[in-house]
């Protein structure tokens, strides 16, 4: 899906990359990316985080499944709703939390990756959650943790986001019901670099969607993206008609290289959510994006706060997902307590 350039190089994932995140009885280990998991761990996943949902309504909004555990929250990329809803669902798990600020650490001044790992490993952490500029950094730090720790791939390059695809996912189904196979979801914008957009149509494609389309200029269509079983347009309108779900992404002017497009207000002529436009989709469609969002350029602000937008939804939805990965991962039975038992 994505071009070569962009691609997460083996050196950094290694050659177990889709399978290094489960263990020997197929539970999560790590969550790294959706990319080849099974129907029945995805539909997991929602169904834990749809237990979670209503501790949101509740006067004290917390459960005790991670007390006692750790877990570190990494970023070396900017973020707002990935960091705080990572940091609300571990401490409405009841976990301790640790925000490393990457800027003012050792590795500022000159330590290395690993060394820093190594320390947080030798304060006992449980977990890593991970946020990194380079395609295959969560790969890389779950094939050199200590046994025992777990790693979560908060966005990775332009490779993988996965639990904000699940959280999209759980969005989705929340709105538009468990089956998936009837829906025509399409996702509109900068599909090259986004990662998002990459999670987003492996969870599609493994979900059972009916139609999972992709529209946006030619410039910004990743090479190899007819493989991935979606449908290609380019012509907002003709991709956006009949559309039950309508999902648009941040032009990620920080990724490209090049002049890719003419210009901002161009780029919204053509392919900017208006209202006008989503009146092509479905009646009942929901609209969905998984911020910053650009108003004026991806989206008129009149759909973003509209009836149809589920857009803030989507935020909500990310504590409940991100509980639910957390406790699947931390809560699972360990390999060595089920070998002492046996």
């Amino acid at each position: 899906m994505v071009n070569k350039a962009s691609r997460p190089t083996d050196s950094l994932i290694g050659h177990d990359a889709w399978n290094i995140q489960l263990d020997k009885n197929g539970q999560l280990k790590h969550f790294l990316t959706v990319e080849g998991l099974s129907t029945e761990l995805l539909t997991n996943i929602l169904d834990t985080a749809e237990s979670f949902a209503n501790i949101n309504e509740q006067r004290v909004k917390k459960v005790p499944l991670l007390r006692g555990k750790t877990i570190a929250n990494l970023f070396f990329e900017a973020s707002t709703r990935t960091r705080n809803t990572f940091e609300l669902a571990a401490k409405r798990l009841s976990a301790d939390v640790l925000n490393v600020n990457i800027s003012t650490s050792a590795t500022s001044k000159g330590e290395t990756l690993m060394d820093t790992l190594q320390n947080l490993q030798a304060m006992q952490c449980d977990m890593f959650v991970v946020r990194h500029n380079a395609s295959g950094a969560a790969h890389y730090i779950a094939n050199r943790v200590a046994p025992g720790i777990s790693v979560i791939n908060a966005g990775d390059g332009s490779h993988a986001h996965p639990t904000q695809a699940m959280l999209d996912m759980f969005t989705i189904r929340r709105n538009k019901g468990h089956d998936f196979g009837r829906l025509r979801v399409a996702i509109v914008g900068d599909v090259l670099h986004s990662r998002v957009a990459r999670s987003q149509i492996h969870a599609l494609n493994i979900l059972n969607t009916g139609n999972v389309r992709v529209i946006a200029p030619k410039t910004l269509i990743p090479a190899g993206i007819d493989d991935m079983g979606v449908e290609v347009f380019n012509n907002m309108e003709e991709g956006i008609r009949d559309a039950d779900v309508v999902i648009m992404l941040r032009l990620q002017k920080e990724r490209m290289q090049g002049a890719l497009l003419p210009s901002e207000q161009e780029y919204f002529q053509m392919y900017g959510l208006t209202e006008k436009r989503l009146s092509l989709a479905k009646a009942d469609a929901i609209v969905m994006h998984p911020g910053p969002i650009n108003r004026g350029v991806e989206i008129e602000s009149s759909v973003a706060d509209g009836s149809q937008s589920v857009i803030l939804e989507q935020v909500t939805n990310g504590i409940s997902v991100r509980m639910a990965v957390m406790s699947m991962v931390l809560g699972r039975e360990s390999e060595t307590s089920e070998g002492e038992q046996a």
